[in-house]
């Protein structure tokens, strides 16, 4: 056969089962299953070529089987370690949203004057009742030498009064015994007069005699008279130097009330530190002239604390007492421990300067922070300030 017949023989084929394929719209049964088994073989082949040229995952197993092994223990070193990071961090509640914090005192002066001396320095650390500065006093040593003179007057002013009640008492007992003599000579003339009277009836005695014992009589009443007023009048100025007593006794006490207030004042010209702590920014030099309220310095106590505003969705299981530890910025090889001191009653926008209004314009929620106070265990023993950033972490389980 030559190359035109083979040529034209695919041709007539080709043609023939076109025709095939219109007469009859399925293969044939041999047809189908000479393809299927081509197909097949196909398919086979591909599977052994693909496999030749990539190896699936599960056959490494079999091809390297150490190698499996230790990614596995990897694995589940690595799902070991994640659940015991999880089961041990859910018992800590952490903020880095912290710092130092201390009631800082404002250094003023209480009085005016001039500053003669500044004890301190800038950042000196001093004990409770150490002098800071001091104010000119001379002004004020006069006031108190006054207010001394004030007193002393008040006093004397109360020893003459009650020089004056022992003397007027003397004097109504020397009116009541006036009262007493004229009370008996009275009663003697009352006696003399009635004598008089019945001699003078009976014929024994004269009328002069009798009009004498009358008169005698009548004087005698009147020196009684007087000398009961006059122990009246003597005792009513007993009530008189007692109200002087009284008001002697009030211009004591202003005077020594002008007297504390002088001592106080002098006490204010020299300054001391109210608690141990450190001074710091110092304004004031020698000479300068203080005015009362002007600040002069501030002083911060030793005594600090850490504020630390948390989460309020960290607050669930936070109480006062648990322990923490504080990783201090600026002590990064220290560890300091403490424990929860209080939480504050409300978050920190609500004690701001200007409080958030959410009743008003849209609202965006937004997790609250809540200060929490955590104080020392015991002191830190290092320079702590107010500011310094702090880490603490709370074992809350």
């Amino acid at each position: 056969m030559d190359a035109k017949t083979q040529t034209k023989e695919p041709d007539e084929t080709y043609k023939t089962r076109e025709a095939s394929s219109r007469a009859k719209p399925g293969p044939s049964p041999k047809r189908k299953g000479a393809a299927a088994r081509t197909d097949a073989s196909e398919n086979e082949a591909g599977d052994k070529s693909a496999g030749q040229a990539k190896p699936g995952l599960l056959s490494l197993p079999r091809r390297r089987p150490y190698l499996s092994i230790a990614v596995l223990i990897v694995l589940l070193l690595v799902a070991a370690g994640l659940v015991l990071w999880w089961l041990n961090a859910r018992q800590y509640e952490s903020t880095d949203d912290a710092f130092i914090d201390a009631r800082t005192v404002t250094i003023g002066a209480e009085i005016s004057g001039r500053v003669t001396d500044v004890a301190v320095t800038d950042n000196q650390p001093v004990k409770a009742g150490d002098i800071l500065l001091r104010i000119d006093d001379s002004d004020y040593q006069a006031n108190l030498k006054q207010a001394d003179a004030g007193v002393a007057a008040a006093q004397a002013e109360i020893a003459d009064v009650q020089a004056q009640i022992e003397a007027q008492n003397a004097k109504i007992d020397a009116a009541q015994k006036q009262v007493a003599q004229a009370q008996a000579a009275l009663d003697f003339a009352k006696a003399e007069d009635q004598r008089n009277r019945e001699l003078l009836a009976k014929g024994t005695a004269t009328q002069q005699q009798a009009q004498q014992a009358a008169s005698t009589l009548r004087q005698d009443q009147a020196a009684l008279d007087s000398a009961q007023a006059n122990a009246a009048a003597a005792k009513s100025q007993i009530v008189v130097l007692q109200a002087q007593g009284k008001s002697a006794e009030a211009k004591l006490n202003q005077a020594k009330a002008s007297q504390d207030q002088a001592h106080t004042t002098l006490s204010r010209t020299a300054i001391t530190a109210p608690v141990a702590g450190h001074a710091t920014s110092i304004s004031v030099g020698q000479g300068t002239y203080a005015q009362p309220g002007q600040v002069l310095m501030m002083f911060v106590p030793d005594e600090v604390w850490v504020k630390a505003n948390f989460k309020e969705t960290q607050l669930d299981l936070m109480r006062p007492g648990q322990p923490v530890d504080i990783d201090i910025d600026a002590y990064p090889e220290k560890s300091f421990h403490g424990r929860v001191d209080s939480i504050q009653a409300g978050s920190g926008t609500a004690f701001s300067l200007l409080p958030a209004e959410n009743a008003t314009g849209n609202f965006v929620k937004v997790v609250q922070r809540v200060p929490v106070k955590i104080v020392f265990d015991k002191p830190p023993g290092v320079l702590l300030g107010p500011g310094l950033s702090v880490v603490p972490t709370v074992k809350v389980r």
